[in-house]
């Protein structure tokens, strides 16, 4: 390390806790801001800004690399890019990018005619802000009323507005702290939502009566459960609003009519531990997907005169997972994964007999796309694989003929018979097999010289999708092998994966993404340190973890605002996250065994004296999920700790949260950064 790039020295500060018996010794724990949400401790700030400044030093020979990585991510995005338009009601919509544009402007055009019309600009929204990101937005059945909201700080506290969208005024009233969708009442006149409270929890539903101070809006419903948070949504048939309530593994769903939000709600099922369901309807039936006699799900339906007696009409099956269901007037569609690939199926309401739709290639995403309206002739799908650059389809149901309406246009060109991709699976150490998908140069040389990035997540049971990346190309045209670990605590192969890693089976996720690493070393696609990794968030804690018990495998880290800190915040339950989380971390506050599964695994306690690889690190100082000083409190950690001389960096955003920076181009710069770190510290100079 030369004398101008002298790494940051957090001081040490003595701190422990005792819980079960067992003491940790916790001396960073001061980097940790009491005002949060706020941070204004002078020695915290000084600490991240001394970080951002070595980040910047140390980066800044990359620059050249840095700016041509991210040229070449930028040539590949087509700039004045739309959207396929799609009719909804009485209009049809779409929305755009203008070149050069960070952000879109949303469009709407009558379906008799006329011109169209702005009814979103986004960059004028964005305009004076650090950071911009809009949530949900809903226009009124009527077409009339557009509700929207947006978020300034990253911090996920969004502000909804509402904009009539026949006179362009913005009526005066404001919703503060919305955290969920906005839902309309079938006559325009009521809007559905919910706040979040001091503790970042959404524990309600909220009615406002358009014109109405906000202050008198009424609370439909309440949560009491710490652990819970409320949604709000719309049956497909857009007659019923649909509250639902739940954490990780519970929900409880309850109806109210759309044209009567203020009737008594009506309980579809009470709550019962363990059990997830979700609701819609058809004809005074509703149908609800399940998970109650079997971990891939079911499908029931019920006479909403009485919505808890269930009646099976798809039963589970242990090599199909049941991931969502969409109702339509005459038909309904079924999704999900067989044996871990995707699968869209139509189905009638009288035999439910499925038609699956085929698709080409070994390892592929495809699924419902934009499907608005209930009566409908074709259906809007989205297809892309590793290979196949995003597609979107209207499947016609009358000939089952599959309409190309766009492709992904990647202006710089892209020739996708210059690269392969598969679907392998690589045995876990315990001799379950491991799904990987892997695109690569044809000419990828099968020696073990390649360089290979491999990606993982593996939590809460969401699967890693083998989708197309036009910025992965720019690691593929230097040679590189790109590779999805589709590991235990996601839910890619059914629900029993999910479960198969997360509390005491926690462990088998991290081994499930070493074993892989080793199994694709072991088919020559690459060699030891010729391997980098990354994962953000929970895939972050998957990177600490790895690079603690593993560290000789890798070349490069990148961990994305990773949840490494993961005992202390599980031990602290006025945390926004923390009680919704015990069932998939386990309550270390009550029960000992989780204190040591947790403390077994976590990366921040398991920070020892040995060398690591080289590690980047990102954080937002508003990051309302992984806070700021998880990964602050790490790389401290790892710099009073480690044994080598390898580069570790930490780049905080001061002004972003856990996405990282907003607009197209800004986030695309922070991706070329990863990749020139990565390039740097692999030694692929080209």
């Amino acid at each position: 390390m030369t004398a101008s790039l002298v790494p940051p020295s957090a001081a040490r500060r003595p701190f422990s806790l005792t819980r079960h018996g067992i003491t940790v010794e916790d001396p960073w724990s001061w980097l940790r801001d009491p005002s949060y949400p706020e941070v204004k401790d002078p020695d915290v700030l000084a600490y991240l800004e001394a970080e951002n400044s070595f980040f910047e030093s140390a980066m800044r020979p990359h620059k050249a690399l840095t700016d041509t990585l991210f040229a070449e991510m930028k040539g590949r995005i087509k700039e004045d890019d739309r959207s396929v338009p799609q009719k909804d009601g009485d209009y049809v919509y779409w929305r755009a990018f203008e070149v050069g544009a960070q952000y879109r402007k949303w469009y709407r055009r009558h379906v008799n005619g006329g011109e169209d019309q702005l009814i979103l600009d986004e960059p004028a929204l964005a305009e004076g802000h650090e950071y911009f990101r809009l949530g949900a937005m809903s226009v009124s059945p009527d077409g009339r009323y557009l509700a929207y909201a947006i978020d300034n700080d990253g911090s996920e506290r969004f502000e909804a507005r509402v904009k009539d969208l026949f006179t362009g005024e913005l009526l005066p009233e404001v919703i503060s702290d919305t955290l969920s969708s906005l839902v309309w009442t079938s006559d325009s006149r009521g809007l559905i939502y919910g706040i979040a409270n001091e503790n970042w929890r959404t524990d309600n539903a909220r009615l406002h009566w358009i014109g109405q101070p906000v202050e008198t809006d009424v609370e439909l419903f309440h949560e009491d459960d710490d652990g819970f948070r409320v949604s709000v949504g719309l049956t497909s048939s857009e007659k019923w609003i649909v509250i639902a309530t739940g954490d990780h593994v519970t929900t409880e769903v309850w109806l109210l009519p759309a044209g009567n939000p203020t009737a008594e709600p009506l309980l579809v099922s009470a709550r019962k531990p363990g059990r997830e369901y979700e609701v819609d309807e058809h004809d005074g039936t509703l149908y609800i997907r399940t998970n109650d006699i079997h971990p891939n799900f079911r499908l029931v339906k019920a006479p909403l005169s009485a919505p808890g007696e269930w009646e099976e009409v798809i039963a589970p099956d242990p090599h199909f997972y049941l991931t969502d269901f969409t109702l339509f007037k005459g038909f309904y569609v079924t999704e999900g994964r067989q044996d871990g690939l995707d699968q869209i199926e139509l189905r009638d309401y009288e035999t439910h007999s499925a038609k699956r739709l085929s698709f080409p290639e070994a390892s592929y995403s495809a699924s419902l796309d934009d499907n608005p309206e209930y009566d409908v002739t074709k259906l809007r799908i989205g297809y892309e694989s590793m290979v196949t650059p995003d597609t979107i389809y209207d499947y016609h149901l009358a000939t089952g003929e599959l309409e190309v309406l766009k492709v992904q246009e990647i202006p710089s060109g892209y020739d996708a018979s210059r690269y392969a991709t598969e679907r392998l699976m690589i045995p876990a150490r315990d001799g379950t097999p491991i799904p990987v998908s892997i695109v690569y140069p044809r000419d990828l040389p099968r020696d073990g010289s390649a360089p290979l990035h491999l990606y993982g997540y593996g939590a809460y049971g969401i699967a890693m999708e083998p989708g197309f990346s036009t910025s992965r190309l720019s690691l593929l045209e230097r040679g590189f092998a790109f590779a999805l670990a589709h590991i235990r605590g996601g839910d890619d192969l059914g629900q029993q994966w999910y479960l198969d890693g997360k509390l005491d089976k926690r462990t088998n996720t991290f081994n499930d993404f070493v074993d892989v690493a080793k199994g694709l070393i072991e088919r020559g696609y690459t060699s030891k340190g010729r391997i980098s990794i990354s994962g953000g968030s929970a895939g972050g804690e998957l990177m600490g973890a790895v690079i603690n018990s593993d560290p000789d495998l890798w070349g490069a880290v990148v961990a994305h605002v990773p949840f490494v800190d993961v005992l202390n915040t599980m031990l602290d339950a006025s945390l926004p996250l923390t009680p919704g989380e015990w069932p998939e971390w386990g309550n270390p506050i009550e029960d000992k065994a989780a204190f040591e599964t947790i403390l077994s695994y976590d990366p921040y306690s398991n920070v020892k004296a040995q060398a690591y690889p080289p590690l980047m690190v990102t954080a937002g100082l508003n990051d309302p999920r992984v806070t700021y000083w998880e990964p602050a409190k790490w790389v401290a950690k790892l710099r009073a700790t480690k044994t080598d001389d390898n580069i570790l960096l930490l780049k905080t955003n001061m002004g972003a949260g856990h996405g990282g920076k907003s607009g197209r181009f800004e986030s695309l710069h922070e991706t070329a950064e990863e990749f020139a770190f990565i390039l740097w510290q692999l030694g692929v100079t080209q």
